[in-house]
């Protein structure tokens, strides 16, 4: 079970950023343009949200199932490793760019105006985006290195 949520997350976390970047460019035309803010946009606003909630979902059983967070506890006092990036920098990280989103989105959707739909949008988003990049386990990573996509 824990390699095929491994997988999950790890394929998931691209619907996330293409769902992300997507808003995020939507966001930035209707902004700059001063477009209506669509059912369309906000069907994108409210998707966005809801596969990032379903990613923070699947990492958080895979947190539960793993033996890292576990590992985290003794590696902490013996400095930085896997299991202390795992178990703490992206734990953290992700969960503050999940609130980002999620308070973007409940905000876009209560403001008035159009462009204060989209701007909302892509200010929260935005920010949601950067701090996700910053907690992906890159391959090219010096805190921790994972593949691009994972295998069974």
């Amino acid at each position: 079970m824990h390699q095929s949520l491994l997988v999950a997350h790890s394929l998931f976390r691209w619907a996330v950023l293409i769902a992300l970047l997507f808003s995020i460019y939507k966001a930035w035309q209707g902004h700059r343009k001063l477009l209506p803010f669509t059912k369309t946009d906000n069907s994108l606003r409210h998707w966005t949200a809801t596969i990032t909630h379903i990613q923070l979902l699947l990492g958080i059983i895979l947190y539960t199932q793993s033996a890292v967070a576990k590992a985290m506890v003794s590696e902490i006092k013996n400095g930085w490793s896997d299991p202390v990036f795992f178990g703490l920098v992206h734990l953290s990280l992700m969960l503050t760019a999940v609130v980002f989103i999620t308070i973007g989105s409940a905000k876009a959707k209560r403001v008035l105006s159009d462009s204060d739909k989209f701007k909302t949008m892509l200010t929260f988003f935005l920010i949601g985006l950067c701090i996700i990049l910053i907690a992906i386990p890159w391959p090219f990573s010096p805190l921790a290195q994972r593949p691009y996509l994972r295998h069974f």
